[in-house]
């Protein structure tokens, strides 16, 4: 069962905010914590981290974690 938009921005705040400001960490934590059968859940997982108060960046740069091919990082925005 696919997890609700509600459910994926839970975890993704709360890894977050367990990270604090200028620390990130990767969508795949949340999708690991969703569900064992995680790497079907990452469209999902970005999708919704793009409409929260979340950074997304590659290599350091700011990136649309929609759009981002390749790995992409989340953290709060400093």
């Amino acid at each position: 069962m696919t997890p609700s938009d509600n459910e994926i921005a839970d975890i993704l705040l709360d890894l977050a905010h367990q990270r604090g400001v200028g620390k990130t960490f990767c969508p795949s934590e949340a999708a690991r914590r969703l569900s064992d059968d995680w790497r079907p859940l990452m469209p999902e997982v970005r999708r919704v981290a793009s409409q929260l108060d979340l950074q997304a960046t590659q290599k350091g740069a700011p990136v649309d974690p929609v759009t981002a091919k390749g790995p992409i990082r989340l953290g709060l925005p400093g």
